[in-house]
């Protein structure tokens, strides 16, 4: 399986905005945020979460932004045939 590709835009003392590239069928791998964070869909598709031992389907919107608190375990995964491409911006402070 691939891996998503994380570029880092921006970092200071308070927050961590990070571009994630998904080539077809690419994934995190399994990571925990330590922080708080909000996801910018730049494309609409569907993603796959892995989390608690479980799989879930996602659906985003480009631009429709949305939030989740730090400490879950997860896996993301494009299941799609076309790229995927979100900003994640973690909130440090």
């Amino acid at each position: 399986m691939p891996m998503a590709v994380p570029t880092i835009q921006l970092e200071n003392h308070r927050v961590r905005v990070t571009e994630w590239r998904f080539p077809p069928g690419a994934a995190t791998g399994f990571h925990r945020h330590d922080h708080d964070y909000v996801v910018v869909p730049m494309t609409t598709g569907r993603l796959l979460l892995r989390e608690g031992g479980q799989e879930r389907a996602a659906d985003l919107v480009l631009g429709r932004s949305y939030a989740r608190e730090a400490g879950v375990e997860h896996d993301v995964v494009n299941p799609g045939s076309e790229p995927f491409v979100f900003i994640e911006i973690e909130l440090k402070a």
